[in-house]
């Protein structure tokens, strides 16, 4: 008599939907506790492989000492996720600081970090400033900077050999709230001087990366922002670079 086999199989899935894992590497941000911005926009222009993960550390309104104070703490919860880098969005107490204190606090947190590399976000515009081969920088502030912060911004990259042709905060002068991309790029091609090699936007909490590909097309020069750079910044980290598109020229540049 024949015999007969039945053999089933199982269809396989011929493809997963993106989860969210980090397969080329994590990357870590503080950011003070009132800002849902850097997160969420590192996030959006990040390639896929990168996850990005996020600690916050509380923060007095017009103080920006209280972060300072308070972030190491916030450094040493991030660094349990082993991310390959710790992005600090934070750029005003850089301001506060002045280089050499925020090389000492660079440092310190590598320390708390057991050696994971921190980048604090005038440095890695200062780095993206030279790779242009920019002198002459316009800075761009949010609307909710202090004067004296606007002021401590200008003399931070000033003490960097740069000339600050233009420096000054987003108007109308208003308390921390969204900023909407269409205001950010008509207030930029209104006030931003020609003569400025490169435009900074500054401010991590100021969201700006739809604007950077529009205002670049229109204005014919390199458009930096705050989380952009760090993003930049830590990409450098990666044997091999992911791609970045529509956030910049910058994304084109290698250190």
């Amino acid at each position: 008599m024949a015999t007969s086999s039945f053999t089933h199989s199982f269809p396989e899935p011929t493809e997963w939907q993106n989860d969210g894992l980090g397969s080329l590497g994590k990357i870590g941000i503080l950011t003070p506790d009132f800002d849902p911005v850097p997160e969420s926009e590192i996030r959006a222009m990040a390639p896929n492989g990168i996850s990005i993960h996020s600690s916050r550390a509380k923060y007095i309104r017009n103080t920006p000492s209280s972060f300072v104070e308070n972030v190491g703490n916030a450094t040493a919860l991030l660094a349990r996720v082993n991310p390959k880098v710790i992005l600090y969005a934070f750029i005003s107490s850089s301001y506060t600081l002045g280089v050499q204190a925020e090389q000492q606090l660079i440092q310190q947190l590598e320390k708390i970090t057991n050696g994971i590399p921190v980048i604090v976000t005038s440095k890695a515009a200062i780095e993206a400033f030279r790779l242009f081969n920019a002198r002459k920088i316009a800075v761009i502030h949010p609307p909710w900077f202090l004067n004296e912060v606007n002021s401590k911004g200008k003399t931070y990259f000033e003490s960097q050999d740069f000339d600050v042709v233009f420096c000054n905060q987003l108007t109308p002068l208003r308390d921390f709230t969204e900023v909407t991309p269409i205001e950010v790029y008509q207030w930029v091609k209104k006030n931003v001087p020609s003569e400025a090699d490169v435009i900074f936007i500054a401010g991590n909490g100021l969201r700006t990366a739809g604007t950077i590909s529009k205002l670049e097309k229109e204005i014919k020069k390199p458009i930096l922002t705050s989380n952009q750079v760090l993003l930049w910044a830590a990409l450098q980290l990666f044997a091999e670079i992911p791609k970045v598109k529509n956030y910049g020229k910058l994304f084109d540049q290698r250190k």
